[in-house]
């Protein structure tokens, strides 16, 4: 496992031992951040199954300027910072050792907001629907963000959670693995929507 691009392009990175973690492999990843980016001027990520945080890690490497990394294993958490260590992000990231129901109370709490947010959870059936209705109750959204939901292809997800969160890319890999990719605006810019 290693940072496709940016900055850090071509650094490897530590994977959680065990099968605790199902790790993005650097296909689909690299994948992900042509249908989203690939570049970035600045905003916040979201990493909200965090693993061995190779998604956010990315995302910091093409140029967001903070990623907040969840996940309630301590294991992951360890290994998230040595990560971040090993990139130099430690001024740019926070690791939240929590659920993720608890991750997004607190992050609501704070008043936080996300440009680009992660959901990668490790098996089929958690709560995804849950998830991303509680980061549009609590308003974690920032206009324009972009929501990345990799997921099993058996488990499926409407084209829309309001008329504010559509999805606008859908992909499936060897399948198994697929990746939904859902934009967000304002109810003010939300009949601009393609």
């Amino acid at each position: 496992m290693r940072v496709i691009s940016g900055e850090n392009k071509g650094r490897k990175l530590k994977a959680v031992s065990g099968r605790m973690t199902r790790p993005t492999t650097d296909k689909v990843k690299e994948t992900i951040f042509n249908m989203i980016g690939p570049f970035f001027e600045g905003g916040t990520v979201l990493d909200l199954y965090g693993g061995s945080g190779g998604l956010g890690i990315e995302a910091l490497s093409r140029g967001l300027d903070h990623a907040i990394f969840v996940d309630k294993a301590s294991a992951a958490c360890r290994i998230i910072r040595e990560n971040i260590k090993l990139c130099s992000y430690e001024g740019r990231a926070t690791v939240l050792q929590l659920e993720s129901t608890r991750a997004l109370e607190k992050l609501s709490d704070d008043e936080a907001v996300f440009d680009l947010v992660f959901l990668d959870p490790p098996y089929a059936k958690q709560h995804l629907r849950q998830d991303i209705e509680t980061l549009l109750a609590k308003k974690l959204f920032a206009d324009q963000a972009v929501l990345v939901v990799e997921h099993e292809e058996t488990v499926q997800l409407p084209d829309e959670f309001s008329p504010q969160l559509i999805r606008v890319k859908f992909r499936t890999y060897q399948g198994q693995t697929a990746v939904s990719i859902f934009t967000f605006q304002s109810d003010q810019g939300s009949e601009n929507v393609e």
